[in-house]
């Protein structure tokens, strides 16, 4: 019960799950767009079958279901860029790069929500840059192609990422309490239409290989799709933007930490000095000394 009431416990466990969300998807034998089919059609009809039996409603006003719509293309974006730099660069660099989410929130405070930003905040871009720069190495050119490709779709991931993050906390600004598994549900649908079409145009298939890939994908859409990322949600009407940012520090920190354990990613020492400048440099850029959201 305490960790329904609070938000912020609310995100640290919410993170923590989807900090899994890229062992899954290294550890599925399908391709990247299929898996991302899967993590959302099965934690849709694990979320369907929750609402018809505690006979919810779907209920929204024509504002609420427009954002949702946009927040489902949004996160159907995030998954198909995010599961392509998984494959090319890893479940710990990929994460990484996905939370620079921070920075455009960041941004879309300034811009959008007109939050003067700290000094600290601005220096926290270039700092954040410099680690990554010391995590992929500073010679941009002499890195494998599909190396680059996986650093540019980490980065398309953070926009969108972004996106949806903004999107479903303005869908959800009149909500005072509430677990948000109608929105989750009703864009787990959409995403999951957005990424079936995908994988039909790219002429890739949606047969599972394996009972093994099946329990992977169980995993993934139930675990990290749906407990995660409702806990994420719920508490987003209650925290600030860059609040929500420093939380989720938590999921990029613990991908590292599964990529080495799981897969024996090898880290160099100016890899983990790397890492851990991005790191401080998210924890930085989530700091705000207003609490005004």
């Amino acid at each position: 019960m305490l960790l329904l009431a609070n938000p912020r416990l609310r995100l640290f466990a919410g993170a923590a799950l989807i900090s899994l969300s890229p062992v899954w998807v290294k550890l599925v034998g399908v391709s990247a767009t299929t898996s991302g089919f899967y993590r959302v059609f099965i934690g849709g009809v694990a979320l369907g079958l929750y609402l018809l039996v505690a006979r919810k409603s779907l209920q929204f006003s024509r504002r609420v279901w427009q954002l949702l719509g946009l927040a489902a293309v949004f996160f159907a974006l995030d998954l198909w860029f995010w599961h392509r730099s998984i494959i090319f660069i890893g479940p710990g660099l990929s994460t990484l790069l996905a939370n620079f989410q921070v920075f455009i929130l960041m941004l879309a405070g300034i811009f959008v929500l007109r939050q003067k930003p700290t000094v600290t905040q601005l220096l926290a871009i270039p700092l954040a840059l410099f680690g990554l720069g010391m995590i992929v190495g500073l010679d941009w050119q002499s890195l494998p192609d599909d190396y680059r490709l996986g650093v540019a779709y980490g980065l398309l991931t953070a926009l969108a990422y972004a996106g949806y993050l903004l999107t479903m906390r303005y869908s959800r600004e009149d909500v005072e309490y509430g677990m948000p598994t109608r929105e989750i549900a009703v864009i787990s649908v959409v995403s999951a239409a957005i990424l079936g079409a995908s994988a039909m145009v790219e002429g890739q298939s949606l047969a599972i290989p394996t009972v093994g890939d099946f329990g992977w994908l169980v995993a993934y859409g139930v675990l990290s799709h749906c407990l995660g990322y409702i806990l994420i949600v719920s508490s987003l009407p209650q925290v600030s933007t860059t609040e929500a940012g420093l939380a989720l520090l938590l999921q990029p920190t613990l991908s590292f930490v599964w990529d080495v354990v799981f897969f024996a990613r090898p880290m160099t020492p100016t890899e983990l000095a790397g890492a851990a400048i991005a790191l401080g440099a998210i924890y930085l850029g989530s700091r705000r000394t207003s609490k005004q959201v």
